[in-house]
C-alpha cells in the first residue's frame, strides 16, 4: 500500500479500440436497448390492464420484468456511451456501487426465479390447495422475501469489505463486474474471493438445486396426467425452464469457478468471462419478454388486447 497509488477512476476498456468496430456495435445494442426497455415495460402494462392475467404467475412475471429493465439500464447506456467515445471512465465511487447493485439484482432475480418455480410446483402437484398457499399477501411476501434475502447475502457482507483500488486502473470489461474489480484491488483479496464464492454459491447454486427438484416433482406429477393435460402444464413451464436455463447457465460460469481461477487469469479467460456477462446482463433481460409471450397461452390470447388499442 505505501508504494501503491489509489485510483481516483477506473478506465473501461470495453469490446475494442477501433473506433469503426464500435460504431457498428452501437446500433446493436441499441437496438437491444430499446426491445428489452419496451418489451418488459409492455408486457408489464398487458398483465396489469388485463384482468385474466392477475394471478400468481404474472404478478411475478411483472416482478422479474422490473428485475430485467434495472439489470440492463445499469449497464447498456453507459456502454452506448463508451462505444461512441475515447474517454472510456467511471469513477472509483460509481464503480463500487455500480458492481454491488448489479450483484444485488442478480442476486434478486434467482431467488425470483426459484420462488417461480415454487409457485409452478404449486399449480401442477397441488392444484387444489393452490388458491389457498399462493394467496396475494402469499405472493406479496415472497416477492419481498428476494430482495430482502439478496441484501442480507451480497450488500451487507460487501459493505463489510471496503476495497481500495489502485493502478494500472484499467478494467477489461464494459461494466464494472465484481471479479473484474477485485483484480485492482491494492490489498490481498483472497478473503474477498472466497466470500464471493460464498455468495455464489447461496445465491445461485441452491435456488438452481431447488429449481431443479421443483421440477423433478412437476414432471413426475405432470406424467401422471392424462395426454390430454400433459400439453397444457407443460406450456406453463417452457418459458420458465428456457429463462432458468439462460440466466443461470451464464451466471454459474463466471462465479462458480475455483478461487485462484476467478481473479488471477489470462487475457482470453477475461474475454470469455466479459462475453458470458453480456449473455446474462443484455441477451436475457431482452430475450425474457419475447420467451413468455410465445410460450405462455394466456399472453397470446391478450392480441386481442393489443387490437383495441392499437
Amino acid at each position: 500500500m505505501n508504494n501503491k497509488t489509489l485510483a481516483t477512476e477506473v478506465i473501461l476498456l470495453g469490446f475494442s479500440d477501433d473506433i469503426k468496430t464500435n460504431i457498428c456495435l452501437f446500433p446493436i445494442f441499441f437496438l437491444i436497448y430499446i426491445f428489452c426497455v419496451v418489451g418488459n415495460c409492455l408486457i408489464t402494462c398487458v398483465i396489469i390492464l388485463h384482468p385474466s392475467l392477475h394471478i400468481p404467475m404474472y404478478f411475478f412475471l411483472v416482478n422479474l420484468s422490473f428485475i430485467d429493465l434495472c439489470y440492463s439500464s445499469l449497464s447498456i447506456p453507459k456502454l452506448l456511451v463508451d462505444l461512441l467515445s475515447t474517454h472510456r471512465t467511471i469513477s472509483v465511487t460509481g464503480c463500487l456501487i455500480q458492481f454491488k447493485v448489479i450483484l444485488l439484482i442478480g442476486a434478486t432475480e434467482c431467488q425470483l426465479l426459484t420462488v417461480m418455480a415454487y409457485d409452478r410446483y404449486i399449480a401442477i402437484c397441488h392444484p387444489f390447495h393452490y388458491h389457498v398457499l399462493m394467496r396475494w399477501n402469499v405472493c406479496c411476501y415472497l416477492a419481498a422475501f428476494t430482495w430482502i434475502f439478496s441484501f442480507v447475502n451480497v450488500i451487507i457482507p460487501s459493505l463489510a469489505m471496503p476495497l481500495n483500488l489502485c493502478y494500472p486502473n484499467r478494467i477489461n470489461h464494459f461494466m464494472c463486474e465484481v471479479l473484474s474489480v477485485l483484480r485492482l484491488s491494492c490489498d490481498d483479496t483472497s478473503l474477498q474471493e472466497f466470500v464471493i464464492f460464498c455468495m455464489g454459491f447461496i445465491a445461485l447454486l441452491l435456488p438452481f438445486m431447488l429449481i431443479l427438484v421443483s421440477y423433478i416433482f412437476i414432471i413426475s406429477s405432470v406424467l401422471k396426467i392424462q395426454s390430454a393435460g400433459r400439453s397444457k402444464a407443460f406450456s406453463t413451464c417452457t418459458s420458465h425452464i428456457t429463462v432458468v436455463v439462460m440466466f443461470f447457465g451464464a451466471s454459474m460460469m463466471t462465479y462458480l469457478r475455483p478461487l485462484t481461477d476467478s481473479v488471477n487469469q489470462d487475457n482470453e479467460s477475461i474475454n470469455r468471462e466479459k462475453y458470458a456477462s453480456v449473455f446474462y446482463v443484455v441477451v436475457t433481460p431482452m430475450l425474457n419478454p419475447l420467451i413468455y409471450s410465445l410460450n405462455n397461452r394466456e399472453v397470446k390470447r391478450t392480441k386481442v388486447f393489443f387490437t383495441r388499442f392499437s
